[in-house]
C-alpha cells in the first residue's frame, strides 16, 4: 500500500460508492452481455507521467467484486517509450471489471495528471534552490477535491488549505464587505482562536503590512509582477525583522509552469498554482480484458 494511502478518510470508500452509483443507477445492460466469467483486464499506460490514485482505483474494483495486482509503486514516473507500458491487472467476473472500468480510469487519468504537474513544479523549485513551498489551491473539482488533494501529495506538492475550515483566508471581498484589512482579521481572530492561520490577501505591499500589523500569520502578495514580487517581499520581511514579527509570504494569482521560476526568490516562502488543477493534462490509461 502506498504511504499516502494512510492520509486517507474512512469515508472515501462511501465517496467511491457514490460514482459507481451515479454511473450505474439502474440496469447494467452492456454488462447483461458479458456476463460472470472470470476475465483478466491490464491496464495500460499510454502517456507519460506520476503514477498516482491507486487507493480510490483498488477500491473502486474492491466495491465490484475484483482483485488489482500492480506492477508499479504509486509516485513511480511512468514512460510508455514503446506505445504503452503494462501498469496492473484487474482479475474478476467480466461484467464487473467493466462496471467499474470508466469510473476508475477518470480517477487514475486525472489524479496521475496532476501528481505529473505537482512533480514537475517542484522539481523546478529543486532546480532553481528554492526552498520554499510548492502549493496547490483551493479550485478544485466539486465532489472531486480528496482525489486532486491526493495527486498534489504524490508528486510532491503542498496542498494549501483543505477547505473552509481549514484556514482563515481573507480575500478581497472579505475585506471589501468588512471595511478593512484590521477589521477583517480582528473579527477572524475572535472566532477562529489561537489554533487556526490567518491569511489575507494582499494587492500592495501597504496592504500586506496592514494585515501584519494586524496580526496576519500569512500574506498573499496577489497577482504581482515576477520583479515587483521579489521586491515586495525583500522589504516586507526586512520590516518584519525589525518590527521583531515573523510572516510567511505567499505569492500566486496567474503563476504558471512557464513563469514560476521567475517568483522564486528570496523573501517568498509560498507558490500557489491554481494550475495545478486547473486545466492540467490527464495520464491516458486504457484498460483492455484478455482475448
Amino acid at each position: 500500500m502506498s504511504r499516502h494511502a494512510s492520509l486517507l478518510p474512512i469515508s472515501y470508500a462511501r465517496t467511491v460508492e457514490h460514482w459507481l452509483a451515479e454511473d450505474i443507477p439502474s440496469f447494467d445492460y452492456g454488462g447483461y452481455v458479458v456476463g460472470d466469467d472470470i476475465k483478466v483486464a491490464t491496464l495500460y499506460c499510454k502517456s507519460p507521467g506520476v503514477l498516482a490514485g491507486k487507493p480510490f482505483f483498488n477500491e473502486v474494483f474492491r466495491q465490484t467484486g475484483c482483485t488489482v495486482s500492480w506492477s508499479f509503486e504509486e509516485g513511480v514516473e511512468i514512460l510508455p517509450n514503446e506505445g504503452k507500458v503494462v501498469v496492473a491487472e484487474v482479475t474478476g467476473p467480466g461484467r464487473r471489471i467493466l462496471m467499474g472500468e470508466r469510473v476508475a480510469l477518470n480517477i487514475l487519468a486525472r489524479c496521475s495528471g496532476i501528481a505529473s504537474r505537482a512533480r514537475r513544479l517542484r522539481t523546478l523549485a529543486d532546480q532553481n534552490n528554492f526552498g520554499g513551498v510548492v502549493a496547490g489551491t483551493r479550485k478544485t473539482t466539486p465532489g472531486f477535491r480528496l482525489v486532486e488533494k491526493y495527486g498534489m501529495e504524490v508528486g510532491g506538492a503542498d496542498t494549501h488549505r483543505m477547505d473552509l475550515s481549514s484556514m482563515v483566508m481573507l480575500k478581497d471581498n472579505h475585506i471589501w464587505a468588512t471595511g478593512s484589512i484590521t477589521r477583517a482579521v480582528a473579527e477572524a481572530r475572535s472566532v477562529a482562536g489561537f489554533s487556526i492561520k490567518i491569511e489575507v490577501e494582499c494587492q500592495s505591499e501597504t496592504d500586506a503590512l496592514e494585515a501584519i500589523d494586524a496580526g496576519a500569520d500569512i500574506v498573499m502578495l496577489d497577482n504581482f509582477k515576477p520583479e515587483q514580487l521579489l521586491l515586495a517581499a525583500k522589504s516586507i520581511k526586512a520590516k518584519c525583522q525589525s518590527f521583531q514579527k515573523q510572516v510567511l509570504i505567499e505569492a500566486s494569482g496567474g503563476i504558471t509552469e512557464d513563469t514560476a521560476a521567475q517568483y522564486m526568490g528570496p523573501g517568498v516562502d509560498i507558490i500557489s498554482f491554481g494550475s495545478m488543477t486547473q486545466g492540467v493534462p490527464h495520464v491516458d490509461f486504457s484498460l483492455k480484458i484478455a482475448h
